[in-house]
């Protein structure tokens, strides 16, 4: 799976998924974690066709409010109701990659390896 997930983010120029299941899902989710690690900087909607796609957003807006996910990466997720809609959000969108986590190197041809300050301080 893990490379299905590659290939399609190397040779896609952005990313829509349509009313599906668990594998839609999983799939969104790891375009949208790979968005805001900066590993790719394409745009990713949701074509939320007669609301279904209502409770999930609704969801991520609960995270925001909640802090679990900061605001910029909140526009990660693109939405809209008609395809046309939708193709134009997503042609509009503009990539803010977070300055703490764009640091971060993810190629996996990267020999060199940064390493974490993980160190406690009280």
């Amino acid at each position: 799976m893990q490379e299905r997930l590659v290939m399609m983010m190397e040779l896609s120029d952005a990313f829509i998924a349509l009313p599906g299941g668990f594998g839609t899902l999983e799939e969104l989710f790891q375009m949208i974690s790979w968005a805001q690690l900066s590993i790719h900087n394409k745009p990713i909607g949701v074509l939320n066709i007669n609301g279904f796609f209502n409770g999930l957003l609704s969801f991520v807006d609960h995270a925001v409010k909640q802090e679990f996910i900061t605001p910029r990466a909140r526009k990660i997720l693109i939405s809209a109701t008609t395809a046309d809609e939708l193709v134009d959000k997503l042609q509009a969108f503009r990539f803010e990659s977070d300055p703490a986590l764009s640091k971060l190197k993810w190629s996996p041809s990267s020999s060199q390896k940064e390493k974490l300050d993980l160190t406690l301080r009280l």
